[in-house]
């Protein structure tokens, strides 16, 4: 690390501590060829999780804007706070390793995660985050999503 003192590349490091729950380290450093004494700091440089949208624009993965999507379809719904947020993390986590590398990852991908945690939890929840999700037009669109529902539970 450059000596803010006078420019000088070569230093030691004399006490290293970490701050902030292990989110960054606090160095004290000695230049070597002056002897100023100085600090750094080390923490980890993550780049956000983007959302790539249907018409190709990205947006930062915003999990309020999930949740209130959930929240929505299990509007009266006999389901806790505490199971919405366990779908909400399974969702984030799920999204962050289908990310992974490129750390994008498609708004169709996440709409499916959602459909498919809501189809395990709710049938009625699943259909409305379905008519939104999926732009249900027609009652026949609504009546054929609900047969093939029903025709799932029978071959159960």
């Amino acid at each position: 690390m450059r000596c803010p003192h006078c420019l000088s590349m070569d230093d030691r490091v004399i006490d290293s501590r970490t701050l902030a729950n292990g989110e960054s380290i606090r160095r004290r450093r000695e230049c070597l060829s002056c002897g100023y004494r100085f600090t750094s700091y080390e923490r980890i440089e993550e780049k956000p999780l983007l959302v790539i949208k249907r018409d190709g624009r990205r947006e930062p993965y915003d999990r309020a804007k999930v949740e209130r999507g959930i929240q929505r379809a299990l509007e009266k719904r006999p389901i806790s706070q505490m199971t919405t947020e366990n779908i909400l993390n399974e969702i984030e986590d799920e999204a962050a390793m289908a990310g992974k590398g490129m750390n994008e990852v498609p708004s169709t991908v996440l709409g499916e995660m959602t459909l498919h945690k809501l189809y395990a939890l709710d049938k009625v929840a699943y259909i409305r985050f379905a008519s939104v999700y999926r732009k249900f037009e027609s009652m026949d669109e609504f009546i054929q999503e609900i047969e093939r529902l029903e025709n799932a539970r029978d071959g159960e």
